[in-house]
């Protein structure tokens, strides 16, 4: 019975993968595009990109979460009804979750990628622009390696914490790892084995990103290195 459940939940690995990794890249993309905003110099990109990680940072994962899956689609059929529109809108439970952990994580993400973007020099900006380098190429050639360098420790952090979150997606009804791992400590009484293979889950998830993103880091080094002069 336990290497029947155990099975069940290893199964449902898949499902908190693509919702991390999903999550990840809504995250890495509105965490950038929100960078370049509180860099910029207009200043109504910078106040709505302020406005955007001061609330998000400020309200808990949970109550954005629930906002998402149940208050927008109530809200929006009520739009619906007032246009007389004979339509309902329901959010399934993993597109809830990879908006949530998207919108959350993109504010932190922004706050890595700001910061990796003001400690490139300003004298190799100055430089390329001289040299006469299109936007593209200058972004390409020069900032993005730097901001993938300076950004990594950051950025694995803020993968790992996301990592972990994604066990809140439960609450609202995915059939993820946690939410297997709940039912099969319900049916059988033995929370502590299947909430422990849980963690293991999450512990090996952990493990293998630390290891994988010291590769790439170490990788993209030794890249660099051959660049140079």
């Amino acid at each position: 019975m336990v290497a029947a459940f155990t099975a069940t939940i290893l199964a449902a690995g898949s499902t908190t993968l693509l919702l991390a990794v999903a999550s990840l890249i809504v995250a890495t993309v509105l965490g950038m595009g929100a960078a370049f905003a509180k860099l910029s110099g207009n200043r109504l990109l910078r106040a709505i990109a302020s406005a955007y990680t001061f609330v998000v940072r400020g309200i808990p994962d949970l109550v954005v979460m629930l906002l998402i899956y149940y208050s927008l689609p109530a809200l929006l059929n009520q739009w619906l009804d007032a246009m007389g529109i004979d339509a309902r809108i329901e959010f399934p439970p993993i597109v809830a979750g990879i908006a949530t952990l998207g919108l959350i994580f993109g504010a932190y993400m922004t706050e890595t990628f700001k910061t990796a973007l003001q400690n490139i020099p300003k004298g190799q900006i100055e430089a390329a622009v001289a040299y006469g380098l299109t936007r593209r190429r200058m972004f390409v050639c020069i900032i993005l390696p730097q901001l993938i360098r300076l950004a990594l420790p950051g950025f694995t952090n803020n993968w790992l914490v996301l990592a972990k979150a994604t066990a809140l997606v439960s609450l609202i009804g995915l059939q993820d790892v946690m939410f297997r791992a709940k039912g099969a400590a319900e049916a059988t009484g033995m929370p502590f084995t299947f909430y422990l293979i849980a963690a293991g889950f999450y512990l090996f998830v952990t493990v293998f990103s630390l290891i994988l993103l010291a590769l790439l880091a170490r990788r993209f080094e030794i890249g660099l290195r051959e660049l140079a002069p």
